[in-house]
């Protein structure tokens, strides 16, 4: 794979100075040689300024979308890819040969090839706790994978959401499969965790956290003290961005 003058990809998103993605990125282009490619976050406050981006810099190849904007960046792109479009949710995007954005969605690759190795016969039903773009993505793997789901909100609104207040006892012994798409927990603020009655779960479980910093999260730690099985998003993260660059990269 060639490397193209004067490239440039990056990191859409909101307070991503964290960022997995750059140190990947930059990390990959020094293994393959690359000294003309580098990997920048695009840290802005809010979406509307997106256009500005593209503007300003006409070296720009692709970018990677996270939290807020898998969502509300759709609006800004040309064309999405037919998975994107089911989903409702981007977190690619390319720069085509005639200069449109096209939007993909590789979380849901990412997800479903690093959670689908833990699942038996017994996970049925899931929920997924948040609602936004990374559990859209999520909730269309389960779907592949013939897996029931509710999403858990602290607004609930039509008949697949129900609220933290909801979960019982009950529902826990039905739904094993607990895959958290809240930002809770994330460093810095690795005190925090979503409030589920984690008394309910057991070694029936599996709990997946989209977060990789902290390695632990309390959620996973609560589930593990409980004998359920868990997996955070390391390994989802790094499949999804080897799809990003293959997806950057066809055809060029």
């Amino acid at each position: 794979m060639a490397e193209r003058k004067n490239s440039t990809f990056g990191l859409l998103g909101k307070d991503i100075s964290y960022s997995f993605s750059r140190g990947y990125f930059t990390k990959k282009f020094k293994n393959l040689g690359f000294t003309k490619t580098k990997y920048v976050n695009f840290d802005i406050p809010k979406i509307e300024d997106f256009p500005n981006i593209i503007k300003n810099d006409d070296s720009i190849c692709g970018i990677n979308v996270t939290i807020p904007y898998k969502e509300e960046v759709i609006p800004y792109l040309d064309k999405l890819d037919k998975t994107a479009k089911k989903i409702g949710a981007v977190n690619t995007i390319k720069f085509t040969k005639r200069g449109n954005l096209k939007g993909y969605n590789t979380d849901v690759v990412g997800f479903e090839k690093s959670i689908s190795p833990y699942f038996k016969k017994h996970h049925k039903f899931a929920l997924i706790l948040g609602t936004g773009g990374a559990s859209k993505a999520v909730a269309f793997a389960l779907k592949r994978n013939n897996i029931k789901y509710k999403f858990v909100s602290r607004n609930p609104s039509g008949e697949k959401e129900i609220s933290y207040q909801d979960l019982s006892e009950k529902i826990f012994n039905k739904y094993n499969v607990i895959i958290n798409c809240t930002p809770l927990g994330t460093s810095p603020n690795v005190d925090k965790y979503p409030t589920i009655p984690y008394q309910y779960l057991s070694k029936k479980h599996l709990l997946f956290d989209l977060i990789y910093n902290p390695e632990l999260t309390i959620f996973l730690e609560k589930g593990k003290e409980r004998g359920a099985t868990v997996k955070n998003g390391y390994q989802m993260l790094e499949i999804q961005a080897e799809e990003s660059w293959a997806i950057w990269n066809k055809n060029k």
